[in-house]
């Protein structure tokens, strides 16, 4: 993997990029006195540029070019931070982003005080580094005002939308692709003018583009999900076709939806976060966010209103981003879902202490190794197994302590995108397949809803209630959770797999996780450096 493909956050040799002044990494946490904590504003920031790097860029010289809907921890420690390196390398200053929230004000609340900057702490083991983010120019609550959102979006300096919806927002029929119009998108339909949805406020927007002769934006996705960029082309036209056939002709052949693939590492920050945050760097701020030195985005080279120069700050723009988004989603995604649903059964809370474990560690690098690799198409211009290195170094940072039941949420989503591709296609082609197995059978463990020692587990999923009680009903026989083919497909159908599945989770309640895990992993495994 090469630098350029990382987010220069800091120079090789460990000092700041140009544009950002050199502010060491502390060797020991700071305690800084309560007197000395001020609030994060732009009046403050002469203030902060001792303790973390401010920006240096006019603020106001910014062109509100970017709407991302859906603004959490992940957007402001990824995509935000390349166009902030825009501004603060004078690169540009034509991409300033607007942020809008569709369900709940409280991202608003937090910037909105402070003239929408925020902090990100990036923590690895050898220390952090922090630093002040002043791309976003402003955030709507688009139920206070949906009329201000929409004119944000008819705007010609707004080139570019950008998402991060979860895959569950895209409203896809799991079987057909097609999109599925449900009672907030027909209240949308009928109320064009006061939208709802991410889809009615787009298709509301891209309309009155279209009449006003203006060109359309692009549309972005930043979701874990495959062709992410061919499921917001689905969900975007489906919507406009129930609305006006011309209109979403004039979509389908003049908008473009690249698809892209986004990699950090970008826990929920907690109160106690928020609080070191302050004492270390004299800065109070509402929501900082916390994340890893690595960061990566690969985007399709195809935009509607030209793209923004992000090749310059470690952006890669490839013809095709499929097998850059199946080496993160069958690699990294899908080992965060064995590890968690394993690690939270042997009564692990993040990942680091997994990590920790040489069993479960092991268990990990033989699945990418042996299992999931062989299924994948080289990603151009990467090394495959310097990645994975990567990834085990990642996944043990102990900085960052990933929350397992974070990588636990919404597993019927994420399995079928991640995981159940791998099992399926190593069934197929008649490849091993018994480490997958073993995330599988996690799974369905995990979803009984205690651990080995009979903690509560939580289950945070759309389906939860159906899945849990298919698991405590089947027990030890996978069969019935099996038969949610909305989840599974026709996985069922495989004796082989079926037995496999039964056998393991027998084994988890008579031998333990991690004495089945181990029995299950043979060979050495190439452990994190």
């Amino acid at each position: 993997m090469s630098q350029a493909e990382l987010l220069p956050l800091r120079a090789p040799d460990g000092t700041a990029p140009a544009g950002h002044p050199a502010v060491p990494v502390p060797a020991a946490p700071n305690v800084v006195a309560a007197a000395d904590i001020h609030p994060l504003t732009d009046a403050t920031l002469p203030l902060h540029e001792a303790q973390l790097s401010v920006p240096t860029y006019d603020r106001s010289a910014l062109t509100p070019a970017v709407v991302h809907f859906s603004v959490g921890g992940f957007h402001r420690a990824h995509q935000l931070l390349y166009f902030d390196e825009l501004a603060e390398r004078r690169i540009s200053e034509d991409w300033g982003v607007v942020g809008v929230g569709l369900h709940s004000r409280t991202m608003k609340d937090a910037l909105a005080p402070q003239d929408h900057l925020y902090t990100v702490v990036e923590r690895s083991p050898d220390g952090e580094r922090a630093r002040v983010v002043g791309v976003m120019v402003g955030y709507h609550f688009a139920p206070d005002d949906p009329a201000a959102v929409l004119d944000l979006l008819s705007d010609e300096r707004t080139r570019m939308v950008s998402l991060t919806i979860t895959d569950s927002g895209y409203r896809l029929d799991p079987q057909t692709g097609l999109f599925d119009p449900d009672d907030d998108i027909r209240q949308d339909l009928a109320e064009p003018s006061s939208p709802s949805t991410v889809f009615g406020y787009l298709v509301e927007a891209l309309d009155r583009r279209r009449r006003a002769g203006l060109d359309p934006f692009s549309v972005v996705s930043c979701d874990n999900m495959h062709r992410n960029g061919d499921a917001a082309r689905a969900a975007v036209v489906g919507f406009a076709r129930l609305r006006d056939e011309v209109l979403a002709r004039w979509i389908a052949d003049r908008v473009a939806f690249p698809s892209s693939m986004v990699d950090r590492i970008t826990p929920h920050t907690s109160i106690e976060e928020r609080a070191a945050v302050a004492q270390r760097y004299g800065v109070d701020d509402r929501w900082p966010v916390i994340t890893e030195p690595f960061s990566q985005w690969v985007i399709e080279d195809t935009f509607s209103a030209g793209r923004p120069p992000l090749d310059a700050v470690g952006v890669r723009f490839v013809p095709d981003v499929g097998s850059y988004e199946l080496m993160k989603t069958r690699l990294l995604n899908a080992s965060h879902c064995a590890l968690g649903y394993l690690g939270s059964l042997v009564g692990y809370a993040s990942l680091d202490q997994v990590m920790a474990d040489p069993v479960l560690a092991g268990y990990v690098a033989r699945l990418m190794d042996v299992e999931v690799t062989p299924l994948l198409p080289p990603p151009d211009g990467i090394d495959l197994a310097e990645y994975k290195r990567t990834l085990l170094q990642r996944f043990a940072n102990p900085a960052i302590a990933d929350g397992l039941p974070r990588l636990c949420r919404r597993g019927s989503t994420k399995m079928p995108h991640h995981l159940l591709p791998s099992l399926r296609q190593a069934i197929e082609e008649g490849r091993p397949h018994g480490l997958l197995t073993l995330a599988v059978a996690g799974w369905f463990r995990y979803l009984r809803g205690t651990d080995e020692a009979g903690r509560r587990l939580p289950v945070e999923d759309a389906l939860a209630e159906r899945l849990q009680t298919l698991a405590r009903a089947g027990g030890s026989d996978p069969r019935p959770l099996l038969t949610e083919t909305s989840v599974f497909g026709d996985l069922g159908s495989h004796p082989a797999l079926v037995a496999d599945l039964a056998e393991v989770l027998t084994a988890f309640d008579r031998d333990g996780v991690r004495g089945t895990v181990a029995a299950r992993t043979p060979g050495p495994a190439a452990l994190p450096r």
